[in-house]
């Protein structure tokens, strides 16, 4: 028998954690490390960081819980690459950003119940969710749980050796 408030709580502890993971990253690296690029013709840290605030900052409409805080950063994070020209905010305002959009993220995940992590996004249509009932919301965070742990090993190459 599946414990489903372990799911829960597991769903919970794997957001956290890796947040956590990534925040204890950022912590060790300087604003002038986090403009370097993490390989040659590479994303600079700045780009990552600012790409992984704008992807969280999604999930808030994605997952019902209200509307963007910052849909500035789409246009310069995820619609255009790091090379683009647009201007980047700096890194302390991507921190506090970063720092923000996922305080609230947690809040609101902690909030949910088993049944809620199991209903749609808001991205799918009824008809769409009733044949591909995987298209829910604990999907969703567990995919951006492993997005931001592949993020966040890009940006601790920038961590000075």
């Amino acid at each position: 028998m599946v414990n489903h408030e372990l799911i829960k709580k597991i769903t919970i502890y794997s957001f956290s954690n890796q947040v956590n993971s990534t925040n204890k990253t950022l912590d060790s690296l300087s604003d002038e490390q986090l403009a370097l690029e993490i390989a040659p013709g590479k994303n600079s840290g700045i780009y990552l960081l600012g790409h992984l605030t704008a992807v969280h900052d999604f999930l808030l409409p994605l997952l019902g819980f209200g509307d963007k805080l910052f849909p500035e950063l789409f246009e310069v994070f995820i619609k255009n690459s790091d090379k683009s020209g647009l201007v980047k905010p700096t890194a302390q305002q991507l921190r506090k950003q970063w720092s923000e959009v996922n305080a609230i993220l947690l809040s609101k995940i902690s909030a949910l119940s088993v049944d809620d992590l199991f209903a749609k996004h808001t991205s799918v249509s009824e008809e769409d969710f009733v044949k591909e009932p995987h298209r829910n919301r604990l999907n969703v965070i567990m995919s951006r749980i492993s997005h931001l742990a592949y993020h966040s090993g890009q940006m601790a190459l920038l961590k000075k050796s």
